[in-house]
């Protein structure tokens, strides 16, 4: 058997995007602590702050406990690559806007901003803003995917 490292063929093209266009997902309803846990274990990242209600409550200060933000980007990262394609974004960056807390219903969207062509390869620039079920932004960042002509 032999491994090939080449890289993924675009499935969307550039020709079907405008700018202005908008692609938005359900990407969790009713967070559950089970899934903050799970997240800590896959992760690596046990901070109490996710996972410890006490410890959040009687030494942070905070309500409880509350989502990694690493769990909410992977979230939001699931809209982009279930539109783009895997393998096809080449930067995904956000910024943590607000806490995500367990009970929250999560909904991202991402819009295209621009659709270019650099040196022959296409590309789309994305904004990305998840927002729970009051309509707050938990997530705001940006996204470059390659897509075809």
């Amino acid at each position: 058997m032999t491994a090939t490292n080449q890289s993924p063929t675009p499935t969307l093209s550039a020709s079907e995007l405008s700018v202005g266009d908008i692609r938005t997902a359900v990407l969790v309803e009713d967070l559950k602590r089970t899934q903050l846990v799970q997240y800590a274990g896959a992760s690596g990242d046990y901070n109490p702050l996710h996972t410890d209600d006490l410890f959040t409550k009687e030494v942070a200060g905070y309500p409880g406990v509350f989502a990694h933000g690493m769990l909410t980007m992977g979230m939001t990262g699931t809209l982009l690559t279930d539109w783009v394609g895997d393998g096809m974004l080449t930067t995904f960056g956000v910024r943590f806007v607000n806490q995500v807390w367990p009970g929250d219903t999560l909904t991202g969207s991402a819009e295209v901003v621009e659709v270019r062509e650099v040196d022959g390869e296409h590309f789309v620039d994305l904004t990305v803003t998840t927002v729970n079920q009051a309509g707050t932004a938990v997530v705001t960042g940006s996204a470059t995917a390659r897509v075809r002509p």
